[in-house]
């Protein structure tokens, strides 16, 4: 596996102030390389009467020789290495790092996440789950946290496992996992958003939480309560049209609760491994890419375009502070998709346009 030619434009395209993943996306489809779109950067912002901080070229180097000496490697969206089931995820990372065996990346792979206090039946459970999956061929990719994580990633190490950290791949948390955690790098995988050295912040466990997701056919929660992170996880999956499956639980169990409602909710309800690779199967033996991914129906002929200035002025006319998906932006200007992405792109770069989850956006 060997870094594109132009990582550290990319990486420093990633890392420059208010460009995410969306964003990064839509600036090198428009500008076709990532280099090119650093150099149109101080432009559109001015447009907008803002000053991009565009990241430094010696910083972008030296964060790629951290990644080497870890012997970690990254993955770039739009190369070959990169995951292709996360790729298909709007929000995906534009780099990944790796440390571990990526081949494991190539392989069908479940989520089986859950409560940090969980409880021993629970424990129990995951651990049984895991190994039984890792039997059937499938990756088991969970977040390395206490309780049901540390379970599933345990049980899964001879078969295979992929744990996807907050902070960065050389950085163990909690602390007292390091050890779980090397023979993971040694065995399985490591997988971070995160630059090397970064210490996990609670913003980073949301986002941890959708690579999950993304990686993953299928997310299975074995205990979580009502508003705890594996539901988020199992939110996620759901918006990316992957499997969601749920281990029930005593009423009694407030641990149980965020299965029991995911259940009641028309998750899929999993009594042993069994249940998991039934529902695995009905999305026609391969993970389940979001619809209109492949298919082959022939797309209806696209609006014709009109004018930058003419669009701009009926897109803003539509816009608000209240946020609204860019699809209804698409469907109610009449205009071609692509010209939407491209005028929602420059009011973005010009600080007057904001991003909310969901593909949603409003009037900053």
């Amino acid at each position: 596996m060997t870094l594109p030619p132009d990582a550290v434009a990319r990486l420093r395209l990633i890392r420059t102030d208010s460009i995410g993943p969306v964003t990064y996306r839509q600036l090198v489809a428009r500008f076709g390389t990532a280099q090119a779109a650093l150099d149109a950067l101080p432009d559109l912002a001015r447009r907008g009467n803002r000053t991009l901080s565009i990241f430094p070229v010696d910083t972008a180097q030296a964060e790629l020789a951290a990644a080497a000496r870890l012997g970690a490697q990254l993955l770039f969206i739009g190369t070959p290495d990169y995951p292709a089931l996360l790729a298909h995820s709007e929000t995906a990372p534009p780099v990944l790092y790796a440390r571990g065996d990526t081949g494991l990346l190539e392989r069908p792979a479940v989520a089986i996440v859950g409560a940090r206090n969980a409880s021993a039946a629970g424990v129990r459970f995951a651990r049984q789950l895991a190994m039984d999956l890792g039997a059937a061929e499938q990756v088991i990719v969970s977040g390395l946290a206490r309780g049901i994580d540390a379970a599933a990633h345990a049980a899964a190490l001879e078969s295979g496992t992929i744990a996807v950290v907050a902070g960065g791949v050389d950085v163990a948390y909690p602390p007292d996992h390091a050890d779980l955690m090397a023979k993971i790098a040694d065995q399985g995988l490591i997988i971070a958003e995160q630059p090397p050295g970064t210490e996990p912040q609670a913003r980073h466990f949301p986002r941890r939480n959708r690579i999950i997701a993304g990686l993953s056919a299928g997310t299975i929660v074995v205990e979580g309560a009502a508003k705890s992170g594996s539901l988020i996880t199992a939110r996620l999956a759901a918006e990316l049209g992957r499997e969601v499956m749920a281990v029930p639980g005593s009423p009694l169990d407030p641990r149980a609760g965020g299965c029991n409602q995911l259940i009641r909710d028309g998750a899929t309800l999993v009594r042993d491994a069994g249940d998991v690779l039934e529902a695995l199967t009905s999305l026609s033996g391969d993970p389940r890419l979001p619809a209109g991914v492949g298919g082959g129906v022939a797309e209806p002929s696209p609006p014709a375009l009109t004018t930058p200035e003419a669009a701009r002025t009926t897109l803003l006319a539509l816009l608000s502070p209240t946020p609204v998906p860019m699809d209804d932006l698409v469907r109610q200007s009449a205009l071609p998709a692509a010209q939407v992405a491209s005028v929602l792109l420059d009011l973005e770069l010009e600080g007057a346009l904001v991003r909310h989850a969901g593909a949603r956006v409003a009037l900053g």
